[in-house]
């Protein structure tokens, strides 16, 4: 028995080495990666730019503590406020940190507006925002909270994406919405542009912060740098991380001059956050997915796989019911239940990540080729094929 935590029901797989979109075995055995590390590695496996950025840092100073200054840190805040909506950054080591920072920061507002009353967030059903025990209760999915005591106070739930019970679940105790774009662990469901504007109206009207969750849909995944930056709105406060980092630990909190105006000296902190070694691979990162053609490039192969899962369905019609999402955070609804269809690619050596709502997630590295995907769109094909088989058999 293994000495680890059994908190995941893990595949029998083990892999030594990537490279790109595929992952190998120790025997050798090849496989292609379309879990992503469950969008993280944006930039594939073993990408030489992120190495070298890595390996260099190494070599000269891996931690400090925030006690004093990091160049680099200052560097990657300038340069995500110069490529966002935001003017203050703050680094963590994970997505759950980021929204932890996002609620604490929407929180203090208020209570330098001197409205402390207002620390309550509207949440939507089916939401997953970080394993932390307030973040648990920001998802509000009962499996998650399920064991853990009472759930943190201050979020209320409505459905997704029902703007009209946002308008009505606002009160004094209010202090912002807080929301995905497009929701990954539940199911890359769509918030869609014209939710996101309302969304963004009625925090303006009811003088709250809108908060945006772009840990999984961020960072180059959908074909902007942002997903809400479809909406054409800003947000006040953004949690990142995954793809940021392209699978070193990093995540970041983003907030305008005025939603950060009460995180002065001592109201948050990180003993590893921002670190040189995070700060170097953030800055290699963002050197890749700011390149406009880089983008562009994800919106092509985004479209193109979207439109090959779509034959899939139409060939299919017993295994896939609908087909989801938005650049390379695509999802497959699925008529059969997702484990099954994972087990049938992991049979054609392919890896792809389940979610709520009986989907199947596709969230390949943003450097995937076209034949990559067309290889992906195959062995999905066969997947289904004998899936559909195995189905007919037994009626």
């Amino acid at each position: 028995m293994s000495a680890v935590l059994p908190t995941y029901a893990r595949y029998d797989l083990e892999f030594d080495r990537g490279e790109g979109v595929r992952l190998y075995t120790r025997d050798g055995e090849e496989f292609l990666d379309f879990a992503g590390g469950i969008a993280v590695n944006a930039l594939g496996h073993a990408h030489p730019t992120i190495i070298a950025a890595l390996t260099e840092q190494a070599n000269k100073l891996w931690h400090t503590s925030n006690l004093y200054r990091i160049p680099d840190q200052e560097r990657l805040a300038e340069r995500l406020v110069g490529v966002t909506f935001a003017d203050r950054v703050f680094f963590t080591n994970s997505g759950a940190e980021a929204v932890e920072c996002a609620i604490k920061t929407a929180r203090r507002f208020h209570h330098v507006e001197d409205t402390p009353e207002r620390y309550r967030f509207i949440c939507f059903d089916g939401a997953f925002h970080g394993r932390t025990l307030a973040t648990i209760a920001a998802g509000g999915q009962p499996k998650l909270l399920d064991g853990f005591g009472p759930p943190v106070d201050g979020f209320d739930h409505v459905e997704a994406w029902d703007v009209e019970a946002v308008r009505a679940a606002v009160s004094d105790q209010t202090a912002g919405i807080l929301v995905e774009p497009i929701q990954g662990e539940g199911g890359i469901r769509t918030a869609g542009i014209d939710v996101l504007r309302e969304l963004r109206a009625i925090a303006d009207e009811a003088g709250i912060l809108l908060v945006l969750d772009e840990i999984q849909c961020g960072m180059g995944r959908t074909g902007k740098l942002f997903a809400h930056e479809w909406a054409g709105i800003r947000p006040d406060i953004m949690a990142v991380a995954k793809g940021i980092g392209g699978g070193f630990p990093l995540g970041a909190c983003l907030a305008t001059e005025h939603a950060s105006k009460g995180m002065t000296a001592g109201t948050h902190g990180s003993t590893y956050g921002g670190n040189p070694l995070a700060m170097a691979v953030g800055n290699a990162v963002l050197d890749a997915v700011t390149d406009p053609d880089f983008l562009e490039a994800v919106r092509k192969k985004g479209l193109r796989f979207k439109q090959g899962l779509a034959q899939l369905q139409d060939e299919y019609p017993d295994v896939i019911d609908e087909v989801r999402g938005q650049g390379l955070m695509l999802g497959v609804k699925c008529k059969v239940p997702p484990a099954e269809l994972i087990s049938a690619l992991v049979e054609q050596k392919m890896l792809a990540v389940p979610a709520a709502d009986n989907v199947v997630r596709l969230l390949p590295a943003l450097v995937v080729s076209g034949d990559e995907i067309s290889d992906a769109v195959t062995r999905i094909g066969m997947a289904c094929a004998a899936l559909a088989k195995a189905n007919a058999s037994s009626h």
